[in-house]
């Protein structure tokens, strides 16, 4: 695993993942059991799209042709790595951050279709994505398929990333189609401490 490869283990998680996977709720339920600080570049996205007065899924086309958007999320993953005693959930932090523990989450994309659609009757961030088109497993799994695209495209021009989902890239891979959030979360901080103690 990369993590072998590094002599400093910082007390970092980072948490990557399919959309639906889990991240968000796993990186806050393992931030509460450690009293970690957490960190999202889907909350920095977030902000960014705002701030330009569009949505999301525009934010990640307008990605592909305006590097600016890109540098502005490394330096701000950069700037968690810097930290201690945090758990970041971004696609990208096995990359920004490489002496973190690094965890991917899998998960069938029907099953995340599903989450996603419940999630956004409670969630203002999923409502927006929904309200943008995604009202429906069809249109949400198409979401998925786009996005996932839009991204490979630009990590392999950007870093030279072949598959940001590679599990070589990860000293963990759980499938969270398989397991409640709990057990997840409780698996993952079992494998940091051991990894932190090894």
């Amino acid at each position: 695993m990369i993590g072998c490869l590094y002599m400093h283990k910082k007390p970092i998680i980072t948490i990557a993942g399919s959309l639906g996977s889990g991240k968000s709720s796993t990186a806050n339920r393992i931030a509460e059991i450690l009293g970690y600080s957490r960190a999202s570049t889907g909350d920095f996205s977030r902000a960014i799209a705002d701030s330009r007065g569009i949505s999301l899924g525009e934010l990640n086309a307008l990605a592909e042709t305006d590097p600016s958007i890109d540098i502005e999320l490394d330096n701000l993953n950069r700037s968690v790595g810097e930290k201690q005693n945090v758990v970041l959930d971004s696609r990208l932090g096995f990359y920004f951050v490489p002496d973190s523990f690094k965890v991917f989450l899998k998960v069938d994309p029907s099953v995340a279709a599903e989450r996603i659609l419940n999630d956004a009757k409670v969630n203002p961030n999923r409502q927006k994505e929904v309200l943008g088109g995604f009202d429906s497993a069809e249109s949400v799994i198409k979401g998925i398929t786009e996005r996932r695209a839009s991204e490979k495209k630009r990590y392999q021009e950007a870093y030279g990333i072949a598959d940001n989902t590679a599990p070589e890239n990860f000293d963990l891979v759980i499938d969270t189609a398989v397991m409640p959030l709990e057990e997840v979360a409780q698996k993952i901080v079992l494998a940091y401490n051991n990894w932190r103690a090894s």
